[in-house]
């Protein structure tokens, strides 16, 4: 083995280490002569244009660089001096794709000749790297502002759902009461439907502002789909044609099936109005694998696609990146003045995020709107579907038992009186839960059921019917609340698990929902 002379020193380096050095780089490192021809490029520089590294030398660096760069890099062979190039730059493969790249050139000698040293850095896994970084951080950003804007989004609906309870019950009420051919009727209906529509804005506020999904169950995407074509159907009109693309072996994920509805739901209708004059829109199902960047990458054979993709698309207006950067915002919208709330896409947003899911959205002005939402798959079986009941109602809720009602809004509680007091039964009124136990301890007669709000001043819902149930083990509860998310989970009710029952609700619901507690088994609180 040759030795390599260093000055004085003699190494034990063999000769060719320079070469072998500079080809086991993770930078290129190239040199050219005044004129920019390439004299030597180790195989990292070859490798960043997809090229080897003999396939380079004679050729002029200058034609692999962007105009603005050309420039900058004509201007140093040009006038050299004694200063270095240093410059982030867009590196032009043969194949016209582009590759960022930080490049630094310094004035040399080889063999006498004036020549450039230079070195590059690849810079495109950095910009991968910033780009995950960026969309994480926007993402936490968003969840942060959503989160923030969703509390206060539940309190309001709260309030607006004891307002409409009063607003909507004894408007019904009234409307009972009244002949068809009375001039107070028209009036009537208009504040009834006024008081529909309210409750409708305020349901997509509490979804919005819910937590999480509750009572989730393994729901069949396709199912929900295919079930939903006939409504979306008469929603989108018929200058929409609306296509269906389901992949038979989609998977189920566990969700609450209303909230599902409604993210198609939105989605489709938002789809129409970005259509005036009609169009296409195309709902497909699919199951995916997605990278950290949010991209479909290929699902692993071992684990599968760990979700399912529901894409919308339509050829409707589109939307520049100003309407996208916002998209997702609560009471955006473009639409005119009385045309739409702006929560929509708000509310899709949040209940996608809830159950760990992705959403996002491709589209340019012109070309139309996709947006896919990812739900993460289940395991578990779907369960069979319920038979259709009949469409009819029993001819009447009445009752005759003592019901103790609890709830701290009066015009609540005043009209729940009304309503069961005409439908024969015996009530006992509470403002809140002490007033409640007190009433209880009281009380002499029998007490069959306890119709109490969930969140009150004093003692919530939940604490007082654990104090109830020890008292009186046989009385039945019936919760009820304008709350439909976690404020609801922290007091211990779950929907679907806990006899419950939504606020607004209609003379008739309340009716129903008291008469079927009434004749379930009596549950001992825990």
């Amino acid at each position: 083995m040759e030795s390599l002379p260093l000055g004085n020193k003699v190494s034990t380096l063999p000769v060719d280490f320079p070469r072998r050095l500079l080809e086991g780089l993770d930078e290129g490192v190239l040199a050219v002569d005044p004129e920019g021809t390439i004299l030597f490029c180790n195989p990292r520089f070859a490798a960043m244009l997809s090229s080897l590294p003999e396939d380079l030398l004679g050729l002029g660096l200058i034609r692999f660089l962007g105009p603005p760069d050309q420039k900058a890099f004509a201007s140093l062979l040009r006038d050299p001096g004694e200063g270095t190039f240093r410059r982030e730059v867009r590196m032009v493969r043969k194949d016209g794709s582009e590759v960022p790249a930080f490049l630094s050139a310094k004035p040399a000698r080889l063999g006498g000749q004036k020549a450039y040293c230079l070195a590059a850095v690849d810079l495109s896994e950095m910009r991968r790297a910033e780009s995950v970084s960026r969309i994480t951080e926007e993402q936490s950003r968003q969840s942060q502002k959503m989160e923030a804007i969703g509390r206060l989004a539940s309190g309001v609906a709260h309030d607006f759902n004891n307002f409409l309870t009063a607003i909507n019950g004894f408007s019904a009420f009234l409307l009972d009461m009244v002949e068809e051919e009375s001039p107070l009727r028209p009036g009537l209906l208009e504040i009834s439907r006024a008081g529909d529509r309210a409750a409708s804005l305020t349901k997509q506020l509490l979804a919005f502002g819910r937590k999480r999904a509750l009572a989730p169950q393994p729901v069949d995407v396709n199912g929900v789909v295919s079930e939903m074509h006939r409504m979306l159907r008469s929603l989108i009109g018929e200058d929409v044609e609306l296509v269906l693309g389901l992949d038979p072996s989609a998977g189920s994920v566990l969700f609450n099936p209303g909230q599902m509805e409604q993210i198609i739901l939105n989605l489709s209708l938002n789809a129409r109005d970005a259509m005036p004059k009609g169009g296409r829109l195309a709902v497909e199902t699919l199951n995916v694998a997605l990278d950290p960047a949010f991209r479909e990458v290929p699902p692993p054979e071992e684990a599968g696609a760990p979700f399912v993709r529901i894409r919308f698309a339509d050829n409707g207006m589109g939307m520049d990146a100003e309407v996208r950067d916002r998209l997702f915002e609560p009471f955006f919208t473009t639409k005119k003045s009385g045309r739409g709330t702006g929560l929509g896409l708000s509310t899709v947003y949040s209940i996608v995020k809830q159950c760990g899911g992705h959403i996002t959205v491709e589209s340019e002005p012109g070309s139309g709107t996709a947006f896919q939402v990812y739900l993460p798959r289940t395991r578990t079986r779907t369960k069979g579907k319920r038979p259709l009941q009949a469409d009819h109602q029993p001819p009447q809720y009445r009752g005759a038992e003592t019901i103790l009602v609890a709830e701290d809004e009066y015009s609540v509680r005043k009209l729940i009186r009304n309503l069961l007091s005409g439908n024969g039964y015996l009530v006992l009124e509470a403002s809140d839960g002490l007033e409640a136990l007190a009433v209880i301890r009281e009380y002499q007669g029998p007490i069959h059921m306890l119709l109490t709000d969930v969140v009150m001043p004093n003692l919530n819902g939940r604490l007082l019917a654990e104090e109830v149930g020890r008292l009186r083990p046989d009385i039945r509860v019936l919760y009820m609340s304008g709350y439909s998310g976690d404020s609801v989970v922290r007091c211990g009710i779950m929907e679907g698990e806990n006899p419950f029952l939504a606020k607004p609700f209609t003379p008739q619901a309340l009716a129903k929902k008291v008469r079927e507690r009434l004749e379930m088994p009596a549950v001992k609180q825990a």
